[in-house]
């Protein structure tokens, strides 16, 4: 095969998946990846609870599992849990971490817009953090629909990331101020500048790339035939927990991010 038609042949979703793969080594670093409280724990799992109730063994799907972050707030809850990613380096760090944890937890290779899952099959699917990467939400969101269960529950966790009001603006620059003057610790570096640029060019291209607001996701979930749908914002007693691991400016501009959680659910037969 020639180069261009191999350069032809990597698209979109291969740069994606290669960004993931690379951000693997690092991402557990990261307050608002990684839990680095009991507090901030309990706080998952009362987001949770509120909108899926407890798991008694219920089974569950966690798309873009990542390292599985998500998957071990589940089976915290006795869900019976099963981790989805495209990404083998974070499938790796998850495998791991399951077994360093003593956890039942299934992680296993696939993509969020063709999980190659049964039908009906999954009385919950739980996503963070991966609506606003999505190349094609509408069919991520139909394959959704069809591996859960009738009656089943759909529950993301997301944020616009892109539009930035003018009080997170402001913390942001007095957050970048304090740590240049040396008054806050530096944050810690995660990646580099290339890979900064990578980001900023694959968010340029993706279904979201002017920011995934709530009711656009809305709009795009009922166009599916998800019912009964709730936006809930109310999000602070997480942000208030992740905040103790940045400077006070930091904390302030998360909390001040247009973040939310979405509950949809599918229509009993």
């Amino acid at each position: 095969m020639s180069d261009v038609a191999a350069g032809r042949n990597y698209d979109l979703r291969d740069e994606i998946k290669t960004y993931w793969s690379e951000r693997a080594a690092t991402f557990d670093l990261s307050p608002g990846h990684e839990i680095f409280s009991e507090e901030e724990r309990a706080a998952w799992h009362r987001l949770f609870l509120r909108h899926l109730g407890q798991g008694d063994g219920r089974a569950a799907l966690d798309i873009a599992s990542g390292t599985g972050v998500i998957s071990h707030l589940l089976d915290d809850l006795d869900f019976k849990v099963t981790g989805l990613d495209w990404a083998e380096p974070m499938l790796e760090r998850a495998r791991q971490k399951a077994r360093s944890r003593k956890r039942a937890i299934s992680f296993r290779m696939g993509d969020a817009e063709s999980t190659m899952e049964p039908d009906d099959h999954y009385d919950v699917i739980v996503n963070r953090h991966l609506v606003w990467t999505l190349v094609d939400p509408a069919a991520a969101f139909a394959e959704w629909l069809r591996v859960l269960k009738p009656g089943g529950t759909l529950l993301i966790v997301d944020g616009d990331f892109v539009n930035t009001g003018a009080l997170e603006r402001l913390f942001s620059r007095l957050s970048a101020w304090g740590q240049r003057a040396g008054v806050f610790k530096p944050d810690a570096p995660m990646h580099s500048r290339e890979m900064m640029e990578t980001h900023r060019s694959i968010l340029s291209r993706v279904h979201f790339a002017n920011g995934a607001r709530a009711e656009a996701v809305v709009e795009l979930l009922k166009a599916t035939g998800f019912t009964d749908i709730v936006v809930d914002t109310d999000l602070g007693e997480i942000h208030r927990t992740q905040a103790k691991n940045w400077n006070f400016f930091k904390g302030l501009a998360r909390r001040s991010q247009h973040r939310y959680a979405i509950r949809a659910s599918k229509r009993a037969a």
